[in-house]
C-alpha cells in the first residue's frame, strides 16, 4: 500500500493500538464538530432573519425621527438646534459591550444603557415654544438608537458566526476526507502486515516441527536397526 494515503509507521501491535485510539478520537471529533457546525448554522439563519426585521424597523424609526425633528424645528424655529446643543453636557445613553456563547464561539453583544445624568436642562429646552415637539423628537431618536445598537449587535454576530462556520466546516472536511481515511488505511495496512507475519511464523513453526519429526523418525529407525543387528550377532 502506498504511503500517500496512510501513515508511514512500523506495523506492530503497539502501533496498531495507538492508531486505533487516534482513529476513535478523529471519529468522535468529527461528530462533535458536525454538531457544532449545525448549531452555528441554525443560529446564523436565525440572526439573518432578525437582521432583515431589524433593518425594516430601523428604517421606519429613522423616518419617524427625522419627521419629528423637522416638526420640532418648525415649531421652535431655527434657534431650537442651538438650544438643544447648549442643554447637553454628556451623553444620556451609552453602549455597553458583552459576550454571548454559541457552541463555544464568543459573539460580541451590544446593549444601550442610560447614564443617569441630570437632564433637567434638556427638559427645559423649548419651554417657550416647540417643547412638546422636541420631546417627541427625543423619544424618536432614542428608539432609533436602540434599534441601531440591536442591528450592530446582530450584524457583528452574523459576521463572527459566518467565519466560525467556515473554520468549523474546514475542520470537518479535513477530518472526513483526509485524517480519518488515512488512519483507517493505516489500520488496514498494519492488520495485513501482522496477518502476513503470523502466517510466516506459522509456516516456520510447521517447518521446524516437520524437521524435528523427521529427525526423531531417523533416530528411532536407527535405534531399531541397531537392536536388530545386536540380536542377530547374539
Amino acid at each position: 500500500m502506498s504511503t500517500t494515503n496512510r501513515l508511514n509507521v512500523t506495523p506492530t501491535v503497539t502501533t496498531l493500538a495507538v492508531i486505533k485510539t487516534r482513529l476513535a478520537g478523529a471519529i468522535r471529533g468529527h461528530k462533535l464538530l458536525k454538531k457544532k457546525a449545525d448549531a452555528l448554522t441554525l443560529r446564523h439563519r436565525m440572526i439573518l432573519k432578525s437582521i432583515a426585521k431589524a433593518k425594516l424597523a430601523l428604517g421606519d424609526a429613522m423616518r419617524d425621527a427625522h419627521f419629528a425633528w423637522t416638526r420640532a424645528k418648525h415649531a421652535g424655529g431655527d434657534g431650537i438646534k442651538y438650544a438643544i446643543l447648549d442643554g447637553v453636557d454628556v451623553a444620556a445613553v451609552r453602549v455597553r459591550a458583552s459576550e454571548d456563547n454559541v457552541a463555544g464561539v464568543k459573539i460580541p453583544k451590544f446593549s444601550t444603557r442610560a447614564t443617569g445624568e441630570d437632564t433637567r436642562r434638556m427638559d427645559l429646552t423649548g419651554l417657550g415654544k416647540g417643547g412638546t415637539r422636541v420631546q417627541e423628537a427625543k423619544k424618536s431618536y432614542a428608539k432609533a438608537i436602540e434599534l441601531l445598537t440591536e442591528l450592530a449587535s446582530l450584524q457583528t454576530a452574523f459576521v463572527t458566526l459566518d467565519e466560525a462556520i467556515r473554520t468549523t466546516n474546514r475542520r470537518v472536511n479535513a477530518l472526513e476526507n483526509y485524517v480519518t481515511p488515512r488512519l483507517q488505511n493505516t489500520v488496514k495496512y498494519i492488520l495485513s502486515e501482522l496477518d502476513e507475519l503470523e502466517r510466516e511464523e506459522f509456516f516456520r513453526l510447521k517447518k521446524v516441527q516437520a524437521k524435528k519429526e523427521e529427525g526423531f523418525g531417523r533416530t528411532r529407525v536407527g535405534g531399531v536397526a541397531g537392536n536388530a543387528c545386536g540380536g542377530a550377532r547374539g
